[in-house]
């Protein structure tokens, strides 16, 4: 497979999910806002902003915090690289780079998906049809994956699309929560202490497991139990575990196809064995912001590695 097809797969996977996870963080940030006072609001759209690491090109445009700046900022901003609106440009421009590597259904979720979205976030979002908007881009995000799941050859187009797709979901988890954990906290000491529910709430519904953690917790808010669900529960898709099992899968996949492996392989098989002998009392003891920092680095480098090792630029 050309390096140039490879790229434009990896990152069609990419700028999707991360579109998708952005709606996911900002309807989570709006829900909370909407509960809090003035001031505190204003610390969770920071938050936001903080998480998907555009808080500093915001402030050179706009002074405050508030739900109108911060959600237009982050959904169509003009000058943002980083908006939805940009991402699903991106994405789509992928897809076509690779149009005659994907499925009719695949491309024409994707191309929908632009239409569908540019033409919603064309105008201004006010906070009457922010949640319609939100909900608009989770659903676009869908058609594509599920056109891609029950279309596509499982083949390396297919196995690159994956890799893409969990890559970013996992580093969009550990972002989650690193900002909702730890930088919120007022001190390192308060880890594993009991929280207001409604941020933790808010940490789950920010990767959609509040029903899941609930289910399977009888209902209790506990940040330990939370953190261990979304680092080490290989049961809940968006966790840390389960992101690095379909990659370690997806990988194990191109090895067969390709006949060899390459650093990437051995960065990978490295990093899920530690997930894999991890506890979240020795994940605390080391230092929760510690652990993820660590993460998000290691996960940056095997994403570098695997474009190294099939010859297209990250």
């Amino acid at each position: 497979m050309l390096g140039r097809s490879a790229h434009g797969i990896f990152w069609m996977s990419r700028h999707l999910e991360r579109a998708e996870n952005t709606a996911r963080l900002l309807d989570a940030g709006f829900r909370l806002a909407l509960t809090r006072s003035q001031h505190a609001a204003t610390s969770e759209w920071k938050s936001v902003l903080v998480t998907i690491g555009q808080d500093a090109a915001y402030r050179q445009r706009h002074e405050e915090y508030n739900g109108q700046l911060v959600t237009n900022w982050i959904l169509r901003g003009r000058d943002n690289p980083g908006s939805v609106v940009n991402m699903i440009e991106m994405a789509r421009s992928n897809a076509r780079s690779v149009r005659t590597a994907l499925t009719r259904e695949v491309w024409e979720a994707t191309n929908e998906s632009w239409m569908v979205l540019r033409e919603m976030l064309a105008r201004p979002v006010k906070a009457g049809n922010l949640g319609e908007a939100l909900a608009a881009i989770r659903r676009q995000a869908t058609l594509v994956r599920g056109a891609m799941d029950g279309t596509m050859l499982r083949n390396e187009i297919f196995n690159f699309a994956r890799i893409g797709t969990f890559i970013e979901r996992a580093d969009n988890t550990a972002r989650i929560l690193d900002v909702k954990y730890y930088l919120l906290l007022p001190s390192v000491s308060l880890v594993g202490s009991s929280l207001d529910n409604a941020q933790w709430d808010t940490v789950l519904r920010s990767v959609s497991g509040e029903r899941a953690y609930r289910w399977l917790n009888a209902g209790a808010m506990d940040p330990r139990g939370i953190a261990s669900f979304l680092i080490l529960d290989g049961r809940f898709p968006r966790s840390l575990a389960s992101c690095y099992q379909k990659l370690r899968s997806n990988m194990a996949s191109l090895t067969q196809q390709y006949g060899q492996t390459g650093p990437a392989h051995d960065l990978l098989r490295d990093a899920g064995d530690r997930l894999d002998q991890l506890t979240i009392q020795q994940i605390i003891e080391y230092g929760l912001h510690q652990f993820i920092g660590d993460f998000i680095v290691s996960n940056r480098q095997i994403a570098d590695a695997v474009a190294r090792d099939y010859r297209f630029s990250n």
